[in-house]
């Protein structure tokens, strides 16, 4: 055990032990605003899940003076940092995706509970940042600021909806991407990127075929000029479970990391059945640059992620 200095009124138990979590365990759902995280006397052991990702902080602070935390392979944190009511923690790229991490705190106070076990989960592509964990009852401040976070994310989400409506609706095929301004005077490049993306073992979903395509759109961002980008794949499911497309995020050099603003399409492809795949998203010319890795996770398979490394636009 590595105790820290008084100051910081936290002792440390290290845990060199491999997690133990079910490998087919789902991925959470992750909150992006600040989480609020009731503790429950009844069940220490089993307090919910937090999404962290590599390279991302992720701070949980507690409502009462921590005494002691176990984390279980800190060698694979960047950063573990405990104050006295408070844990900050950025994994490293040593965790991989699906890779659950215990961690249980135990407060000073003896109060029930006096312990909680959190599972970190590495998610493909967001953490959650921010998370309140209260041992009493919150107060009405901390449920106004609850309901305002879910009132701007309703509204970011109806924003959205009108967005896509909009796409969807009237113009479509090049009027549309005309009316929309989403395709520049050079028009929609492509390119057959079949050759350059492969696979990596262990893959349930092996690729086929691969084309990308670029389009210039007539914004800028950051003072630089906005692309909108596709990646069309026809992949197979070779594993033994049918497979249905959840999420997908292309990962860069830099720990640059592409949310995509369509995945499609969502159906269940039975083992031995061919599927194809669009992602769509919108960055910067800049960020579109170089060569990337598309990460593919499912509804099925638990933590599964497939990876098609290669990925590149025109």
């Amino acid at each position: 055990m590595l105790v820290l200095p008084s100051t910081a009124l936290v002792g440390w138990a290290l845990l060199a032990a491999p997690t133990h979590a079910a490998a087919q365990s789902p991925l959470p759902v992750c909150e992006m605003g600040t989480r609020h995280l009731g503790l429950t006397a009844e069940a220490p052991n089993n307090q919910g899940e937090v999404c962290i990702h590599p390279g991302i902080s992720t701070t949980l602070v507690f409502d009462s003076r921590v005494a002691r935390v176990e984390l279980a392979r800190p060698e694979r944190f960047q950063v573990v940092d405990a104050g006295t009511v408070s844990l900050t923690l950025i994994p490293s790229e040593a965790l991989t995706d699906g890779d659950r991490v215990p961690v249980t705190v135990y407060f000073e106070d003896g109060a029930a509970p006096a312990s909680a076990t959190f599972w970190l989960v590495v998610h493909p592509s967001q953490a959650e940042q921010l998370v309140e964990v209260t041992r009493q009852s919150r107060t009405l401040a901390s449920y106004r600021q609850g309901e305002q976070q879910a009132r701007a994310e309703a509204r970011q989400c109806r924003e959205e909806k009108a967005r896509i409506q909009a796409e969807c609706a009237g113009q479509v095929g090049l009027t549309g991407l005309i009316a929309h301004e989403l395709m520049g005077e050079g028009g929609v490049a492509y390119k057959d990127i079949s050759d350059a993306v492969t696979a990596r073992p262990g893959n349930t979903i092996q690729l086929l075929s691969a084309r990308s395509y670029r389009s210039l759109t007539a914004r800028t961002e950051r003072g630089q000029k906005v692309v909108r980008l596709a990646v069309k794949m026809k992949v197979e499911n070779t594993g033994t479970r049918a497979w249905t497309p959840a999420g997908a995020v292309l990962a860069g050099s830099n720990h640059v990391e592409l949310e995509p603003l369509s995945f499609w399409p969502l159906e269940t492809t039975p083992p031995g059945r061919k599927l194809l795949v669009v992602v769509e998203l919108e960055t910067t010319e800049n960020e579109a640059r170089g060569t990337f890795t598309l990460k593919l996770w499912g509804q099925e398979g638990g933590t599964r992620v497939e990876f098609l490394d290669g990925v590149a636009f025109p």
